[in-house]
């Protein structure tokens, strides 16, 4: 799944609109619309403010709630406009799969300190 689709699927799951998140979150609504379609890759600091919108974790951006966690792939959107190109869309594959072999343990204290990292910018 592409990370768009797993936003727009948590968005839903909570009972939000676009309009809601644009409110939360101060993105206007054509690039959230924009991330939801895949059209464009949403930087760190953009997923931080979805989740803080919608009351999640970040790290839930990236499972599967299916009962167990299951590490979300990461993948490029198609889109010619891409902001990832390059050596950025290798590094996003390569960081997605060291992730899905990390284990829950890991996984907390990865996203801990990226948080700490972006609450520091």
């Amino acid at each position: 799944m592409v990370i768009g689709g797993k936003l727009r699927q948590l968005r839903e799951a909570e009972g939000l609109s676009q309009g809601d998140i644009e409110k939360r979150t101060g993105l206007l609504r054509c690039y959230i619309s924009r991330a939801e379609n895949g059209h464009t890759v949403p930087a760190i600091e953009t997923l931080e403010k979805r989740a803080r919108a919608m009351e999640i974790e970040l790290y839930q951006l990236f499972f599967e709630a299916n009962g167990q966690k299951q590490p979300q792939e990461l993948k490029p959107p198609k889109a010619a406009n891409s902001k990832l190109t390059g050596e950025d869309s290798v590094v996003v594959r390569r960081l997605s799969k060291l992730v899905s072999r990390m284990d829950d343990r890991d996984t907390k204290l990865l996203v801990g300190f990226a948080q700490k990292l972006a609450a520091k910018t």
